[in-house]
């Protein structure tokens, strides 16, 4: 039984999205492809979507956004946008994007801050950098102006007294690429939308250390 969800249109609401590539391939690992997936991201911004954070991962994306449309379009945006720019500045003919997406919505200012964490870290417990800021393709270093957290949503301090980020307990709860408990949306061929549970259900921690997640049916 599907638990009753919002309608995806415009709601206000903050999401974090996770875009995998085609059979995880590491395509973003090459820097030109990372860079246009950057641009794609600042090229949309304001008009499809507020972006807040972001990191762009060998063989995935993580987005923490708030939707000027609907969450499917403002995705369609970034992944359809890039595959555009992928063929014709970069003369490829790959298929970029897994077909659908996972999304989290925010539900308050504690969890803004653990999925900011999150993002922020993904890439040094990948081993891809010692710091975050050292990593060159996520929103620390890309070159323009990232959208403040909606008003509700403003994080508390994500680092600790020594200067690292707080996020141990957080990261155990999640998979190498999307949080556990997301949901993937993808569409069939008749045009049904289908809801396939990602990367498992979420781990079995107290609810006060668990991070609850909230599942909708969405379509890229």
């Amino acid at each position: 039984m599907r638990p009753t969800r919002e309608p995806a249109t415009h709601n206000q609401q903050t999401y974090m999205v996770t875009a995998e590539t085609w059979c995880r391939r590491d395509l973003f690992r090459n820097e030109r492809w990372a860079r246009l997936l950057i641009d794609t991201l600042r090229h949309y911004r304001g008009t499809a979507y507020h972006l807040h954070e972001f990191v762009v991962m060998p063989d995935h994306l993580h987005i923490l956004l708030t939707p000027l449309t609907s969450l499917e379009k403002a995705v369609q945006f970034i992944k359809g946008g890039f595959s555009y720019r992928a063929k014709k500045e970069l003369g490829s003919s790959l298929e970029v994007w897994q077909k659908g997406f996972a999304d989290h919505r925010i539900r308050d200012a504690d969890d803004y801050t653990l999925h900011v964490i999150y993002i922020r870290r993904n890439r040094v417990r990948k081993r891809l950098c010692d710091k975050p800021e050292t990593y060159p393709y996520s929103s620390v270093n890309c070159g323009f102006d990232l959208d403040p957290a909606p008003q509700g949503l403003k994080p508390h301090d994500t680092k600790a007294p020594d200067g690292a980020a707080e996020a141990a307990p957080f990261q155990n709860l999640f998979s190498d690429s999307a949080p556990q408990g997301a949901l993937f949306h993808s569409a069939s061929q008749d045009g049904v939308v289908e809801v396939a549970p990602l990367q498992g259900q979420l781990s079995k921690q107290p609810r006060s250390s668990a991070v609850q997640t909230s599942k909708k049916v969405r379509s890229s």
